[in-house]
């Protein structure tokens, strides 16, 4: 299963930064899922997320940290609306 994480500022609110995860298998048509947070997580959510991509916990945290704090060259591709 592969993932992604990138983050967004909605147009109708671009004060506002949201992170979107979506993940899939190797066949889209197979189905995929999508996450979007505030990136308030509590120290619980953190723990299941790391075991839930089967990564150690401070493995997960510092790549949250490098996928949510670097990479800016995706800004300005993408326009989201939260409603």
């Amino acid at each position: 299963m592969e993932k992604t994480l990138n983050r967004i500022h909605p147009v109708s609110d671009p004060e506002a930064t949201y992170f979107l995860q979506v993940s899939w298998e190797k066949d889209l048509g197979i189905g995929f899922g999508i996450i979007l947070s505030d990136g308030q997580l509590s120290e619980a959510e953190i723990s299941r997320e790391a075991a839930d991509m089967e990564m150690n916990r401070e493995k997960y945290v510092d790549e949250l940290k490098n996928a949510l704090i670097a990479g800016e060259e995706s800004t300005g591709k993408y326009n989201f609306a939260i409603s």
